[in-house]
């Protein structure tokens, strides 16, 4: 259709053949004959076929004729009449995505990817240095030498899906050739009309694409072919507007290239890379979480064993960056779209600590955006050079959920693996005082619904036999505490840990709830992983799997992970400390021990105003932004990243703690009167900070955090991440020398009851 409306098929053949077809004509033979011709060197000496020219192409090179009934070619030359010039080959990621069942889109990560996220890689990898030479070419000799260069340029998507980052840039390299031309006949005519010949020296062989879809690798093709022949029109336009005086455009249309050298159906890890100048693409979403139930345990172990210096918990998509930046050589360029947690903890260090340790400089980059595309997800965008890059570098951060939210751009000397414009602190260590202190945990994960029972019907279950209450348990969820206005838990939890199975029969009821709705569940699970092993195993006996499900059934009577240490932490107190695990606004409080935390909630074992103090305020808020991982585009609060690396007040003042102390009492009941008052939730009261104007709770907010830089004996002018960076730096110091530091709660030499100022608490 499409050669039909360029005149490479004689006007209207293709339509004239199907007239025939809707009269009774079998397609099988027409249409078979028109691609048979096609892909003939010799021209047809008579006949309706006797004016079509060659393709080649490699397109044709099977020919599988169809007969098609009548509604097929009717709707095929309903789409035959529009007109395939205006054709844009974009739309095959469309189309290459939609002809996946969802499923397998989800298994392979395959997501179409518009143009302008995909120039957000073109502009600055393949085009940013050509632009420069271009602007400051002042003789014919260096544009000649740039055009020569420009189509030299070696080009690979090692993800390509439909070919569409292919496809832009090879448009827009024909469109800089064009550029340059310009510049030649404007500037220098009589040299350019003796030395220029009047035809593209870009061509589509300079382009390679990788993908593990065979019908993505021969759509990539078609993306191409006809990216040329739409170059072509629009190049032959140009260059008589600008020269009419060449003897028209010499680049012959016909035959096609042929690219079945350059397109590879093939696993991109796996597999070898063709030579590239440039590296771009938007390799597969896929979580670490499911990569081993959409690939298999196998696959996984190989990968692994392929990649060892990325760690287990990476994303998918940070091998591809890895493999780009070993693969590129001095001064080749990448530009890569990938989820947004590859700038997070251990993606980011498998990935861009990896590129920037190793002689990369990020030149562009988006720190986040959200996905043009249908996967729920924020995305970063990277550019990079396998080398030393002088001059500023662009940083752009989209601030919101919707494609319509606003962008910042920062302009920075450098940018950092964490593809942040504020302090990097990826640097900061572990403190041991933190991780060995107790006091931070995630929540119980139940691992079925079954285990839950709504509020009324358990408190039933407690009326009708008071012993239930010994494994059934309020269940607060990050939703009860930021959504309802009484922040109260709306379901409870049957927890019978650490009871073996005869001690758990004891509680007949709630016992026979869980084995009826949780028994099979875990059977047939258990039973999924082992067939997901055995191929692994089968392969080598002493292979890692996966024994989560074998264990869950062997005690398939508890909850997943109960999290015995934090029960046993809590259990010391009367209250505790909780927060969203995944989270937009800074929302810390109180809990009643009698409560069971989900693992919604990141849960801390203290109980005193003046800890509390420290977690609600900005320095820790800012902390936790800066080092923690997010899920869309909220930031999720991380142990081992976040708590683990935090350091609390070293020497503060007895006054200074009491007046954090006093600050977070304040703020907590200035919040309980607001609620009450209003009838708000908290996520509703926070919402308020995000407007303009006098506001009681960023008064009080302000507050705490005076009191808060004071303990710390922080500056009022002192920027919060560097002073905690070298707070970071110089407490791992201490204790890898052997010196105590301060760790999480009330400093030394300070009584509890000086800094539990309040019992206040979410309450059953």
């Amino acid at each position: 259709m499409f050669s039909e409306d360029v005149d490479l098929l004689p006007n209207e053949l293709f339509l004239d053949l199907l007239d025939d077809c809707e009269k009774g004509a079998s397609s099988y033979d027409l249409l078979g004959a028109l691609f048979r011709q096609m892909n003939s060197k010799e021209r047809a000496s008579g006949g309706r076929y006797r004016d079509v020219p060659y393709f080649n192409g490699g397109l044709f090179e099977n020919i599988d004729p169809v007969e098609l009934n009548s509604g097929d070619v009717t709707q095929l030359k309903t789409a035959a009449n529009e007109n395939w010039s205006k054709v844009q080959p974009a739309i095959f990621g469309t189309l290459f995505q939609t002809s996946m069942e969802r499923e397998d889109r989800h298994a392979f990560g395959a997501h179409y990817t518009s143009e302008a996220d995909i120039s957000k890689v073109v502009r600055p990898t393949v085009l940013a240095p050509f632009r420069d030479r271009l602007s400051s070419a002042t003789s014919f000799r260096e544009l000649l030498s740039l055009r020569s260069d420009l189509s030299k340029l070696r080009v690979l998507d090692p993800a390509c899906g439909s070919g569409n980052f292919l496809y832009v840039a090879y448009r827009e390299m024909r469109r800089m050739e064009t550029e340059i031309l310009d510049v030649m006949f404007s500037q220098f005519p009589k040299q350019a009309l003796g030395k220029v010949a009047a035809r593209s020296v870009i061509s589509t062989k300079q382009f390679f694409g990788i993908d593990k879809h065979p019908f993505a690798s021969e759509l990539a093709k078609v993306t191409l072919t006809l990216a040329r022949e739409l170059a072509l029109l629009e190049s032959r336009e140009h260059i008589q507007a600008i020269q009419p005086d060449l003897p028209g455009y010499e680049e012959a249309a016909l035959p096609l290239d042929n690219l079945d050298d350059n397109f590879r159906c093939d696993d991109a890890l796996f597999c070898e890379w063709p030579p590239a100048d440039c590296i771009v693409g938007n390799p597969p979403f896929q979580s670490k979480n499911k990569m081993q139930k959409e690939f298999g345990r196998t696959y996984l172990n190989e990968l692994r064993s392929q990649y060892p210096g990325i760690p287990g918990r990476a994303d998918y998509c940070v091998y591809w960056f890895r493999r780009a930046q070993d693969h590129l050589g001095p001064g080749g360029r990448a530009g890569l779209v990938g989820t947004n947690t590859i700038r997070q903890n251990y993606s980011r260090e498998g990935g861009l600590d990896y590129i920037v340790a190793n002689g990369g400089t990020i030149t562009e980059a988006v720190s986040t955006q959200v996905w043009s595309g249908d996967a729920a997800v924020h995305v970063s965008i990277v550019n990079w050079v396998k080398g030393p890059v002088p001059g500023e570098k662009v940083l752009y951060t989209q601030a919101g959920d919707t494609i319509e939210s606003p962008w910042r751009r920062d302009v920075l000397p450098l940018i950092n693996s964490s593809l942040s414009a504020g302090l990097d602190v990826s640097s900061a260590k572990r403190i041991a005082s933190n991780a060995h202190s107790g006091v931070c945990y995630q929540g119980q994960t139940h691992g079925h619904e079954g285990f839950l029972v709504p509020a009324n019907e358990a408190q039933a279950l407690i009326a009708a036999d008071p012993s239930n209450a010994d494994v059934l348990y309020p269940y607060l969820i990050a939703d009860d505490f930021l959504g309802a206005p009484d922040q109260k838990p709306t379901r409870y939890v049957i927890d019978f840990h650490p009871r073996d199975v005869l001690e758990a029969a004891k509680y007949k009821t709630l016992f026979h709830r869980v084995k009826t709705n949780v028994l099979k569940a875990r059977e047939d699970a258990a039973k999924e992983e082992a067939e997901r092993n055995k191929e692994p195993l089968e392969a080598d006996p002493e292979a890692k799997v996966n024994r989560h499900h074998a264990n869950f059934l062997k005690k398939w009577w508890l909850l997943s992970y109960a999290r015995k240490e934090m029960i046993d932490q809590l259990s010391k107190l009367n209250r505790y400390v909780v927060c969203s695990r995944v989270t937009k606004r800074p929302i810390f409080a109180f809990v009643d021990t009698r409560i069971r935390p989900s693992d919604a909630l990141a849960v801390f074992a203290l109980d005193d105003d003046y800890s509390f103090g420290i977690l609600q305020s900005s320095t820790h808020w800012d902390w936790f932004i800066a080092r923690c991982s997010s899920l869309k585009g909220d930031y999720r609060y991380t142990s081992d990243t976040v708590f683990d690396s935090f350091c609390w007040p070293q020497a503060p003042a007895k006054k200074a703690v009491l007046q954090v102390a006093e600050a977070a009492a304040r703020l907590r009941k200035l919040r309980d009167h607001i609620l009450a008052d209003h009838g708000w939730s908290l996520r509703d009261l926070y919402r308020t900070l995000e407007e303009p104007g006098d506001n009681p709770l960023r008064s009080a907010t302000a507050e705490l955090d005076e009191a808060v830089r004071a303990a710390y004996g922080m500056d009022v002018s002192a920027d919060p991440l560097e002073f905690l960076l070298d707070l970071n730096k110089r407490c791992a110091g201490l204790e890898e020398s052997g010196k105590p530091i301060v760790g999480p709660g009330i400093p030394p030499g300070i009584a509890r009851k000086e800094v539990t100022l309040s019992t206040d608490c979410i309450e059953p």
